[in-house]
């Protein structure tokens, strides 16, 4: 006798309507949700990290052109979009299609106010390193302590 899993069902039927949804143009608009796979399904991948004075962020975004790619910035939100075009028109029956093309966005809130004018980017071999300076009152400062 075969055991019936509640949870391996509920997982198949996320499954077919986020496909669903997918077929339909529409991305799922609140990231991971109940049952949801380990890797996230957002574009691009990033990795941040800070020091005293600036924040990082890496961005993987193979076969984007980096003019294709637009970056902005309001207080500590990083929006990073753009549009990756499609490849090569395929002839007859697609069997599977995996590689995705059309508009991103992803915003990322940081850890800290950033300085608007001091920010710096750029993309090689796919790997797009994105460098923000902290703004002033963001940054750690050192106070004397006067002994009286």
């Amino acid at each position: 006798m075969a055991t019936w899993d509640v949870f391996k069902e509920l997982d198949s039927l996320r499954r077919e309507i986020d496909e669903a949804f997918r077929g339909a143009g529409y991305n799922r608009p609140f990231g991971p949700a109940f049952l949801s796979p380990v890797a996230t399904r957002r574009f691009p991948l990033v990795n941040f990290s800070e020091d005293e004075g600036s924040v990082y962020v890496e961005a993987l975004v193979p076969g984007v052109d980096p003019k294709d790619v637009d970056l902005s910035v309001l207080r500590n939100t990083l929006t990073i979009s753009g549009e990756r075009k499609p490849f090569a028109e395929v002839k007859g029956v697609i069997h599977r299609s995996e590689l995705g093309s059309g508009r991103f966005t992803r915003t990322l809130e940081l850890p800290v106010d950033i300085d608007p004018n001091n920010i710096t980017a750029q993309c090689k071999d796919g790997m797009m390193q994105i460098k923000l300076a902290k703004a002033e009152h963001a940054k750690p400062r050192k106070i004397d302590i006067k002994l009286s």
